[in-house]
């Protein structure tokens, strides 16, 4: 299990459960819910932030948001 601000441009993930902090409510209200699929569409130059697809939308997500988010890598 990686972390989704592991994953590299390109790569997808399914998402699997959250850090236990404050943002994951936030999260799962923007999307990100267990089981849904993800795909890191772009890092900034800098590294922060990164821009995913997540049920069918485009979401940008500070480097510290997409920390908490612990994916199993999708190999579809």
């Amino acid at each position: 299990m990686k972390r989704l601000s592991e994953l590299s441009a390109g790569q997808k993930g399914i998402i699997d459960s959250f850090e236990k902090d404050d943002i994951f409510i936030k999260l799962m209200e923007m999307g990100c819910v267990p089981g849904e699929k993800v795909k890191v569409e772009q890092i900034a130059p800098l590294g922060d932030p990164i821009s995913i697809c997540v049920s069918g939308y485009r979401l940008s997500l500070r480097l510290s948001e997409a920390n908490s988010i612990f994916v199993t890598e999708d190999l579809s």
